[in-house]
C-alpha cells in the first residue's frame, strides 16, 4: 500500500513540474532573428538586428502607425507655434528608464542630438533647428530657423535609424564611438549578463513600463507585454532553425529562408505572417572615397552592368515574393518614378565596356563584401559578380558573416588594406519612401552613411524636398533627384521583395508593422 501511495505521489509531483514547465514556457517566446546580435547601439549603425533591439529596450517620441499617420509615444501633447517655428513637446507622466529614474526632457534633447549626427533625416533636420531648449522635467521645445514639415515625419521615423531616447548620461557618448550602457524605457529590459553573442539574447518584461491606451497600430499605440521573457537565438544554418520551428523548440523565425516556406505552408503547426506590406528593396552600395568608385562614370558603368531579375531569382526565387521595379522611391508609392532609367540595370555588357574604357578604369580588382550567413543576402554577392565581371570589372569577392561585413563597412580603409569597394544590403521599403528618408541618398561627405557620397547638388534637392510646402512640389523634386541619382549613382536597386515571418500557430496577436516588434502578441503552451 505504502508503494503504491509513493508511485501515486510520485506521479503528481511529475504532473505538477509538467504543468509549471508548461506555464512558464508559455511565458518564454525563443525567436530566431535576421542575426546574431553583437553590438547594443541603434545609433552607431543602421544594421536591423540592432534596430529591432532597440525597439525592444528603447522608447520613442512618435510613431508610424499602421497607415503611416505619425501618432504621439512618449510625448503626452504637442503644440506648434503660429509661425510654424517653434514646437513645444511635452512627456507622459509615468515614463520611467529600467533604473527607476524619471525620463526627462533633457534625457530627449541629448539623445534628438546624438540621432541627428548619425542619421539621414535627423541630420536634414538639424540644419533647421535653432535650438532645442528645455522648459521643465517634461517639456522642451524644437525651434526652427524655417517651417518644415520634417519635424514630425524624423522623429517618428519607423525605421534604421530611429530616434531612439536614452539617457542623457547615455546619450551625450559620441555617435561614432558604441554605448555599452543599455539601459532604456521601453518595454523589455535586455538581460546583459545572459547575452552570449553567437548563442543568445535575452529580454525581459519591464514591468514599469506604462502602455500607452490606445490599441497597437504599426509601432504606435500601446506597447503591451504579454510575456515576460523573449529569448533570441543564434542559429546560423536555416535548415537548423526550420527543423527547431517545426519541433516546437523556437516559436519564432524573422526570415524564413523563400525555398523552404511551401514546406513550412504545408506544415499545419506553423502560420506565415506577412507583417511587412510595403516589402523591401534590394541595394548595391558604392565605397566613393576609393578608386575606381571615386568616379561617377565607373559607377554608371554599374547600372549598365546589372540586372534586377538574376538578383531576385537568385535570392528569392518564388516570383510571388518579388518584383522588378526602377523606381528609386519603391514601386506603389507616391514617389515612385521611372525618369531617367530607360537603358539602365538591363545588363548591358558593352555600354559598360565602354565606360569603363572612357574612365580609365585599369582593371584592378574591386572588393565585394559577401554576406554568408543571412539567407536573403547570401546570393547576392556571386551574381553581383558575374554580372559585374562580364560588364568589365575585375571583382575580389570576399566572404563573411553579416556582422563581419557590417563592421567592415564602417572602415575608410583602401580596399587592399582590410577596407571595401562595394556590399549589398536590403532596406525595409518604410527607410527608402523619399529623398530625405533615404540614408543612401545622404550626399553629406563625412557625414553621409558608409559610403561617403559627396555631391552639393544632391544635397541642394534634399534640402528642397524638407522645404517643399506640398505633396505636388515634393514630387517634382523627387523626380529631379532620381534624375540626378542616375548622374551621379550614390548606389543600385536592385528589386522588391517580400519576406513572411513563421510563427507556430500557439504565437498570435503578432503587430504588423515595418519591424519585428515583441509586444501585443501571445503565447500558449498547448
Amino acid at each position: 500500500m505504502r508503494g503504491a501511495w509513493s508511485r501515486l505521489a510520485g506521479a503528481l509531483v511529475v504532473g505538477m513540474a509538467l504543468a509549471t514547465g508548461n506555464a512558464a514556457d508559455a511565458q518564454t517566446v525563443r525567436a530566431v532573428m535576421n542575426s546574431d546580435l553583437k553590438m547594443v547601439d541603434p545609433i552607431w549603425t543602421t544594421a536591423y538586428i540592432q534596430r529591432n533591439y532597440g525597439y525592444m529596450v528603447y522608447d520613442t517620441l512618435f510613431a508610424t502607425d499602421a497607415n503611416g499617420d505619425i501618432k504621439p509615444q512618449m510625448v503626452d501633447h504637442y503644440t506648434v507655434s503660429p509661425d510654424q517655428l517653434t514646437w513645444t513637446l511635452t512627456l507622459r507622466d509615468g515614463l520611467l528608464w529600467h533604473d527607476g529614474t524619471p525620463v526627462t526632457a533633457a534625457d530627449c534633447v541629448a539623445s534628438i542630438r546624438r540621432w541627428a549626427a548619425k542619421d539621414t533625416m535627423g541630420q536634414k533636420l538639424a540644419t533647421l533647428v535653432k535650438d532645442m531648449p528645455v522648459v521643465d522635467a517634461k517639456t522642451f521645445r524644437i525651434v526652427l530657423a524655417a517651417p518644415s514639415g520634417l519635424v514630425l515625419t524624423a522623429l517618428g521615423k519607423p525605421s534604421s535609424n530611429v530616434p531612439f531616447m536614452m539617457p542623457k548620461r547615455v546619450a551625450e557618448t559620441s555617435p561614432n564611438e558604441q554605448i555599452t550602457d543599455t539601459t532604456g524605457s521601453g518595454p523589455f529590459v535586455f538581460v546583459k549578463d545572459e547575452w552570449k553573442p553567437g548563442s543568445k539574447a535575452v529580454f525581459v518584461k519591464f514591468d514599469r513600463y506604462k502602455p500607452r491606451a490606445e490599441p497597437p497600430s504599426g509601432l504606435a499605440g500601446g506597447k503591451v507585454v504579454n510575456v515576460a521573457r523573449v529569448e533570441w537565438l543564434a542559429i546560423p544554418d536555416a535548415q537548423t532553425a526550420m527543423n527547431a520551428l517545426i519541433a516546437g523548440e523556437v516559436d519564432y523565425i524573422e526570415q524564413p529562408p523563400h525555398d523552404l516556406l511551401p514546406l513550412l505552408r504545408a506544415d499545419p503547426s506553423i502560420r506565415l505572417i506577412d507583417y511587412t506590406p510595403l516589402g523591401n528593396q534590394y541595394a548595391l552600395r558604392f565605397n566613393l572615397t576609393a578608386k575606381p568608385f571615386d568616379n561617377a562614370k565607373v559607377r554608371q558603368a554599374v547600372l549598365y552592368a546589372l540586372n534586377q531579375p538574376d538578383f531576385l531569382k537568385a535570392t528569392i526565387g518564388d516570383p510571388q515574393y518579388y518584383k522588378t521595379c526602377k523606381a528609386l522611391f519603391v514601386c506603389g508609392t507616391p514617389f515612385a518614378s521611372t525618369a531617367g532609367t530607360d537603358g539602365l540595370l538591363e545588363s548591358n555588357f558593352a555600354k559598360s565596356r565602354a565606360l569603363l574604357k572612357e574612365a580609365g578604369y585599369d582593371g584592378t580588382p574591386i572588393v565585394l563584401l559577401h554576406s554568408t550567413d543571412l539567407p536573403v543576402l547570401a546570393n547576392l554577392g556571386p551574381v553581383a559578380k558575374s554580372l559585374l565581371e562580364k560588364g568589365g570589372f575585375t571583382v575580389d569577392m570576399q566572404s563573411m558573416d553579416w556582422q563581419s561585413v557590417v563592421a567592415r563597412r564602417a572602415k575608410k580603409d583602401p580596399p587592399a588594406q582590410g577596407g571595401w569597394n562595394l556590399m549589398l544590403t536590403s532596406w525595409v521599403s518604410a527607410d527608402v519612401l523619399n529623398p530625405v528618408a533615404t540614408a543612401f541618398l545622404n550626399a553629406s561627405c563625412d557625414k553621409a552613411p558608409f559610403g561617403w557620397p559627396c555631391d552639393p547638388e544632391l544635397e541642394k534637392l534634399r534640402d528642397e524636398f524638407a522645404r517643399a510646402p506640398d505633396l505636388a512640389s515634393q514630387k517634382k523634386i523627387a523626380e529631379a533627384v532620381q534624375v540626378r541619382w542616375t548622374q551621379y549613382p550614390t548606389h543600385v536597386i536592385l528589386g522588391q521583395w517580400y519576406q513572411p515571418l513563421a510563427v507556430r500557430k500557439n504565437i498570435q496577436n503578432v503587430v504588423v508593422a515595418p519591424v519585428p516588434v515583441f509586444w501585443g502578441l501571445t503565447k500558449t503552451w498547448k
